[in-house]
């Protein structure tokens, strides 16, 4: 059992609570920051000079644009998340604080905590928290404690024990059915019901992993007080982690950013979740029929999945009656619950992270679409948007690295550098963003944070597809998905075509607006007629030529380039450039005549070669292609020994 160290005082004054968040080792930290900066140097002194040449601002726009977009969406939340932090909750604190002055308190408090196979440590914990709050606040308080063990019995009665069973704190028991909490949240609701509960009453729901410091009732009980249409409200969120350096920054990276969206949408008086870690809710609302019935039977219907039963995300039921019945919610920031938190699987960080995020993104798309078709009237215009940008940010996420492989790939490998280097230096500057108001920010955040913002993305895409899709690892259920297991397969396989042809066409719709391929107008048809092959350069040239138009010269790269003459001759007046000499090889097929001034050198069955240097030494093609600083090799057999 976890001994009561000092979180008692004598007479009923508590002091601070013993637990506290955890966050990874300084040593690591060094380590990271270390190299994470010498990648940057080494990336800004070796970064090759041609990657900000005439096609380059085809890579700066796609990245660009999008991050400008992106960005400029999360520089808004920030402003707002300051705002509401700085200027509008200290008077709504100030206010509420008055409140409790005053005398004004709920007549009754009820706490609804689910548990299933929690260590009894933890639930000590929990419930000690519980009943320091009762003790602290001074209001009645029922606690409906959800269970699954005969232990978690035991240690409740140890607890109430050492505090010497007060009486301003009851402990109900319910078990748990073993099917999900949501049938044991309905249970409780019923049973609150019968309480006859009042107007000014309020239900806390919260997980039976959650830590509560012995003032949490008294800092958030009173807005109810305070605004008479607000429904619900949540505070913010740290973690005790059971788990390496890497978990922990994950978790603590994870409720940074939670911070920052829910201080922001805060100031709409809407939140995006009601979460299950710690909410208050209206009791009066909480008895209502149909909340009771979301809550324990929330369900969906949709064309290709037909009805199915929401298996988790309680939170995101509740969340969404309020929104539905256009209650206010608030997000408390200077109140922080703490939970203890561990991955399904403590040796696998990957395979831990991305299941938690599949059931996480799961509930939010199950609840979005139907939130969305409330329209904005209700919610507001920032928060309606909100809901759309989550849907949104799935591809508009995935078009940087999209555009980033296809230009690595198909034009230039020394993008792919830039766009690290992009990434390393946008990433570190949200991360210090992101920890100014935690007081602390972890080298480790800019890499999670990619990772959360990338993997995040593709999960997304997965689940947006799949949401019928429901498991929950840590109880070891799932969902039934189809009345049999034929319609099942047929329901998944139409899933994955629809979820490839959208990644496809991710895909190629990137590879056109970049460059990277040309959209399929006659010079594409031509192309196939020719015969070339795909490993040419054609395509990218092609794409900048057009773009310079007929003024400029087109720098090419220091390497080996395969072009067809079709493709320099199709575009008009073209000047293309090499970086020297020896050192641009340009191999052209197709030519009929090889080009005046430098002489030719026939290499037999290998064809010609032709060293264009610049001014008058550069080799002239025609009366509009130029080539300097490169050296030509004409393909044996494409073209004849006179010059032209």
């Amino acid at each position: 059992m976890l001994p009561l160290g000092n979180s008692v005082a004598r007479g009923g004054d508590f002091v601070e609570d013993r637990f506290k968040p955890t966050v990874g080792r300084w040593q690591v930290s060094f380590v990271v920051a270390f190299a994470y900066g010498g990648a940057i140097c080494l990336l800004v002194a070796y970064l090759p000079e041609n990657v900000f040449d005439s096609t380059s601002h085809v890579f700066i726009l796609s990245i660009g644009l999008i991050g400008l977009w992106r960005y400029g969406w999360w520089f808004t939340h920030m402003v707002r998340g300051v705002i509401y932090r700085r200027i509008t909750f200290p008077r709504l604190r100030r206010a509420a604080d008055q409140v409790t002055e005053r005398g004004f308190k709920p007549n009754h408090v009820f706490v609804l905590c689910t548990s299933y196979k929690i260590d009894p440590e933890v639930t000590y914990a929990v419930y000690e928290g519980l009943i320091r709050n009762a003790l602290d606040y001074q209001v009645p308080t029922t606690v409906f404690a959800a269970i699954t063990d005969r232990t978690d019995v035991e240690v409740l009665n140890r607890l109430l024990q050492d505090y010497g069973s007060p009486d301003v704190i009851e402990i109900r028991y319910i078990y748990q059915r073993g099917d999900g909490k949501r049938s044991a949240m309905g249970d409780v609701l019923r049973a609150i019901a019968r309480c006859h509960p009042g107007p000014d009453d309020l239900v806390v729901f919260m997980d039976g992993d959650i830590r509560l410091p012995a003032t949490t009732f008294r800092r958030t009980m009173p807005f109810f007080l305070l605004e008479d249409d607000l429904g619900g409200l949540t505070t913010d969120n740290r973690a005790i982690v059971k788990g390496d350096d890497l978990t922990k920054e994950w978790y603590d990276l994870r409720y940074a950013q939670r911070h920052l969206l829910m201080s922001s949408t805060s100031l709409s008086r809407r939140v995006l979740v009601l979460t299950g870690r710690y909410s208050v809710i209206r009791a009066d609302l909480c008895i209502r029929p149909d909340f009771i019935a979301i809550v324990e039977q929330d369900q969906l219907s949709h064309r290709r999945f037909g009805t199915f039963r929401f298996l988790s995300g309680d939170d995101k039921s509740t969340w969404y009656w309020l929104l539905k019945h256009n209650w206010a919610m608030r997000y408390v920031p200077d109140v922080r619950v703490l939970g203890f938190e561990e991955l399904p699987d403590l040796d696998r960080f990957l395979r831990s992270t991305t299941n938690l995020m599949r059931r996480w993104f799961g509930n939010m798309f199950r609840t979005s679409g139907r939130a969305i078709r409330l329209g904005p009237r209700g919610m507001g215009l920032f928060t309606w948007w909100s809901l759309v940008d989550q849907r949104l940010s799935i591809w508009t996420t995935l078009i940087g690295p999209t555009v980033a492989v296809v230009l690595t790939v198909f034009v230039r490998p020394s993008f792919g550098l830039a766009y690290l280097l992009w990434i390393m230096s946008t990433r570190l500057l949200a991360s210090i963003l992101l920890g100014l108001p935690r007081g602390r920010v972890s080298p480790l955040w800019p890499i999670l944070l990619y990772y959360n913002q990338v993997v995040g993305a593709a999960l997304k895409s997965h689940v947006s597809f799949r949401f019928n899709q429901q498991t929950w690892i840590r109880q070891g259920i799932s969902s039934v998905e189809a009345e049999t297991p034929r319609q099942a397969m047929a329901v998944r396989r139409e899933s994955a075509v629809l979820h490839t042809a959208a990644t496809l066409g991710l895909v190629a719709a990137v590879s056109f607006v970049s460059g990277a391929l040309p959209f399929p107008d006659h010079r594409t048809w031509q192309s196939f007629l020719w015969g070339r092959e795909f490993r040419t350069d054609d395509f990218w040239i092609a794409s900048a030529l057009r773009e310079k138009g007929e003024s400029g010269s087109l720098l090419l790269p220091g390497k080996k380039i395969v072009a067809h003459w079709n493709t320099l001759k199709a575009n008009g007046t073209a000047h293309l450039r090499g970086a020297g000499v020896g050192v641009t090889e340009l191999h052209l097929a197709g030519l009929a005549r090889l080009p005046r001034s430098a002489p030719a050198a026939n290499l037999g069955h290998a064809g010609w070669l032709k060293h264009c240097g610049r001014g008058a030494d550069a080799c002239r093609i025609g009366p509009h292609v130029t080539l300097s600083n490169l050296t030509l090799h004409v393909q044996s057999g494409t073209a004849e020994t006179r010059e032209d």
